[in-house]
């Protein structure tokens, strides 16, 4: 006789599992989430009438190769944060607030303490972006994955009222474009960098002296969660659009926000260019187009305002504790971004 255990997949780890995390998972609710963990859905109640046109936003997406070195270094508690970083700072540019975040995790042979390492760290990323964690799945598939992996995805809904909704439409010739500081390479181009590190046949426990760190712990620097810094400048700013910089770069994301008629021309030396780029450059011998392209380069958000909000807009950045730098401009043109 054969059981479900014998194949492969085992219910009761499982089931310990969600025992495991309904801790630090409830701790991310509010009054609005309605549904106890472990339920079938989630359920959050949403306010409506706190709104005149409420617009539902979502977002999904993961952390793609990041996530062989966290599981190559078997570190695994902030790739999580990594995980709600990525959709819920694609949410928060359309100044949407993030209200629940759904999370899949895959793999062959559930591993209790990995799996509880990267949930903590998903729910770590709900708090600093004031959302709940309302559910998720947790799926062990035999043959799949090979032994050590795993795969994640996220899902962020949002909510934001129509007339203050951000879209890009409002930039205009003229707007200033700032900058906020990334936390390193954040969640993107890590295909390149794994790349650079197996020709150079490095370790990622090596000690490099530029970051004062080991190289895993540089790579694995949680991307940054921009939710309350960009809420608090569109509450007090008339904020013309957001970029949140991906893959793709600056040139890839910020074309994505500007109308017709205007480039943006963007000042590389208006910000310092973290250490961690320039090692990439150098050992991998990458052209500067191709950093640009690829990476964020240092700048994780992009806000147009129009210059007389400038001012404005840099304090309260500096008083959310981020760095911020005055990029560039919009000018009159075919539409696109030069970086100068």
């Amino acid at each position: 006789m054969l059981s479900y255990k014998d194949a492969g997949v085992d219910i009761e780890k499982a089931d310990r599992f969600v025992q495991q995390i309904k801790g630090f998972v409830k701790d991310t609710f509010n009054k609005n989430v309605i549904t106890p963990i472990g339920g079938f859905a989630g359920a959050y109640l949403l306010e409506l009438a706190k709104f005149k046109q409420p617009v539902i936003t979502s977002s999904t997406d993961g952390v793609g190769t990041k996530l062989k070195i966290a599981q190559i270094l078997d570190k695994h508690d902030t790739i999580g944060i990594d995980l709600v970083a990525m959709c819920v700072n694609d949410l928060v540019t359309t100044t949407s607030k993030p209200l629940f975040f759904l999370d899949y995790f895959a793999t062959g042979k559930l591993k209790p303490e990995v799996a509880v390492s990267v949930v903590k760290g998903i729910a770590e990323g709900c708090k600093q972006s004031e959302c709940a964690l309302i559910g998720g799945e947790t799926a062990e598939m035999p043959g799949m994955y090979r032994e050590g992996e795993y795969d994640l995805a996220g899902f962020a809904v949002g909510v934001v009222e129509k007339e203050k909704m951000v879209d890009g439409s409002k930039t205009a010739e003229g707007d200033v474009l700032i900058g906020i500081a990334s936390s390193g390479v954040h969640s993107n181009g890590y295909s390149l960098v794994r790349k650079i590190v197996e020709t150079r046949g490095y370790s990622y426990t090596r000690h490099i002296e530029e970051f004062g760190k080991t190289l895993g712990e540089e790579l694995l620097s949680p991307t940054k969660i921009y939710v309350k810094t960009v809420l608090t400048i569109a509450d007090n700013v008339d904020v013309h659009a957001v970029a949140h910089i991906t893959g793709g770069g600056i040139p890839g994301n910020l074309i994505r926000v500007i109308n017709k008629g205007l480039k943006a021309v963007i000042q590389k030396s208006s910000w310092e260019l973290p250490p961690v780029f320039r090692w990439i450059q150098k050992e991998g011998n990458v052209p500067e187009e191709e950093m640009f392209r690829t990476f964020n380069m240092g700048i994780g958000m992009i806000i147009a305002v129009s210059e007389c909000d400038v001012e404005k807009t840099l304090n309260i950045i500096k008083e959310t504790g981020e760095k911020a730098y005055v990029i560039g401009k919009l000018q009159k043109g075919e539409r696109s971004v030069e970086i100068v």
